[in-house]
């Protein structure tokens, strides 16, 4: 039962960030976007990865333990953002909303310990993150990812 509530939240979750991405401007400013190709952005956003992220979604972006169930403090721990995550579920738009805004910019109410980094990184260190992390992604995942943002830009 408290299983199922879990998988019901996050599936809401996911269905909310995808409806605001494809029916929203969220995102619509974003010039570029990370490149998971580009060696010079990945250097980049592995050490800023190493800096701002890892204390958190871990070294190996296998995230904290117990990922899918909330603490006593109703916050779901730090997701990986490898493959077994739902990173890769979301847009690139998205990924760059939370990181720079924070959960809250996309899902009003949520409560998370992810901070906003608006202040902290630049929209160029945050793709470098993204593309770091998608460089980690194995093929069939980024090509599932590549896919997705291409149906949503191709949408507009």
């Amino acid at each position: 039962m408290k299983l199922t509530r879990i998988f019901v939240g996050i599936a809401a979750a996911i269905v909310l960030v995808a409806f605001i991405t494809l029916f929203t401007d969220v995102g619509r400013e974003l010039v570029g976007s990370s490149n998971s190709n580009d060696a010079r952005q990945v250097e980049l956003g592995a050490q800023i990865y190493r800096d701002n992220c890892a204390a958190c979604h871990g070294a190996s972006l296998e995230g904290q333990p117990d990922w899918q169930t909330r603490r006593a403090d109703g916050r779901l721990p730090a997701p990986p953002h490898d493959e077994t995550g739902h990173t890769w579920h979301h847009a690139d738009e998205v990924l760059f909303r939370i990181v720079k805004d924070g959960v809250a910019a996309i899902v009003p109410g949520y409560d998370s310990d992810m901070p906003a980094y608006a202040d902290v990184l630049t929209d160029e260190e945050i793709r470098a993150v993204l593309a770091f992390i998608q460089s980690q992604w194995p093929p069939r995942i980024r090509a599932r990812h590549d896919d997705m943002n291409l149906q949503i830009r191709e949408s507009r």
